[in-house]
């Protein structure tokens, strides 16, 4: 099927005044217990994760006339650190559009989430295997259930990727596709990879597990110009409007303690004995001026995966940033047009 992307010089009002109020007439919001602690640390608030479906049938009801006819499956989205489940309503509108359900979790210490921490601004997790617990058991409920049957894909970014990427070794057969875009395989962290998880360690054991990390800062309405760079400035500021109104997304920074989890998290993700696990026909998109992610890594899990005999493509998008999907039209256009492709498509 073929639609245009947002017009770029009328992002926000194009937003406002059409995806924003389709996307709520047909917005199921909806709340699941969190994992439990691994290590028998309790979580603050009621434990609860919140999340947001958005099925295609209802969408379909609007009768638009780029939308596509036929129901394809569900679309489960796994966000990046520090972020939020509107923060992808353009991605939803697209998956919509092209007749997929779409299901959003909000990760723990993200938007309405529990939090395991008190700072509105900090993330924070005792161990990381509860992120991939939480979306699996978020994945074989309510998204099975809103599949109805039908293929249910896995769309995961940055941090969202990397739990994605566990989930695949721990679950192999729970998704029918998967889509890591600049998964978090290994994050950049301003040391060698086999420096920097013995300094965190060590800073953990000192006592400063819940503290905010050296090069972190509390949230600030100014927009980073690092943000603007290979971006679109209207999708930028859309974003951070978004967080400037609601406190909950507002978070900005990592504790030690969770840095120690991405890095646990990291040499799990890149044993070959857990590639070895992947069952599920995977494409990863890479940045090529990627700031947050190691580019080698990301290589190196594709290959791995693809030595277990699975499925497995890297692409590469030029001249882009991290996020992906902030990207100005000409990149946003190919990226976009490449997921919907290869959910579609036939992979052997």
């Amino acid at each position: 099927m073929q639609f245009e992307l947002l017009d770029e010089s009328h992002y926000a009002e194009i937003m406002n005044t059409t995806v924003v109020p389709a996307l709520e007439s047909c917005r199921v919001e909806g709340w699941m217990e969190a994992s439990p602690s691994l290590q028998g640390h309790a979580p603050h608030q009621n434990g609860k994760l919140h999340y947001v479906c958005y099925p295609a049938e209802d969408f379909d009801g609007l009768h638009r006339s780029e939308a596509s006819a036929r129901l394809r499956g569900v679309v489960v989205i796994s966000h990046g650190f520090t972020e939020f489940a509107e923060k992808y309503d353009e991605m939803v509108w697209y998956f919509l559009l092209a007749g997929y359900s779409v299901c959003v979790l909000e990760h723990r210490g993200h938007g309405f989430s529990v939090r395991d921490v008190q700072d509105p601004n900090l993330v924070s997790v005792d161990d990381w295997h509860r992120y991939v617990e939480d979306l699996s058991h978020f994945c074989s409920s309510v998204a099975q259930e809103l599949a109805g049957g039908r293929p249910v894909y896995l769309f995961g970014h940055s941090m969202g990727g990397a739990i994605g990427a566990g989930v695949l070794q721990r679950y192999p057969t729970l998704f029918d596709k998967a889509v890591l875009s600049s998964p978090m395989i290994a994050p950049r962290t301003g040391m060698p990879m086999l420096l920097a998880p013995m300094v965190v360690g060590a800073a953990c054991m000192a006592g400063f597990s819940s503290r905010m990390v050296p090069g972190h800062a509390p949230f600030s309405q100014a927009i980073d110009e690092r943000d603007y760079r290979r971006a679109s400035a209207n999708r930028i500021e859309w974003f951070q409007s978004l967080r400037t109104e609601h406190i909950e997304y507002q978070t900005s920074a990592a504790t030690f303690a969770w840095v120690r989890e991405a890095l646990r998290m990291s040499r799990s993700l890149l044993r070959q004995s857990n590639c070895d696990r992947i069952e599920t026909p995977m494409l990863l998109l890479q940045a090529t001026n990627d700031d947050y992610v190691l580019e080698r890594q990301e290589r190196q899990f594709v290959e791995q995966v693809q030595e277990g005999g699975c499925h497995a493509e890297l692409v590469r998008v030029e001249d882009s940033r991290h996020e992906l999907f902030g990207m100005p039209n000409a990149a946003m256009s190919s990226y976009v047009r490449t997921i919907l492709d290869f959910f579609d498509r036939a992979v052997h």
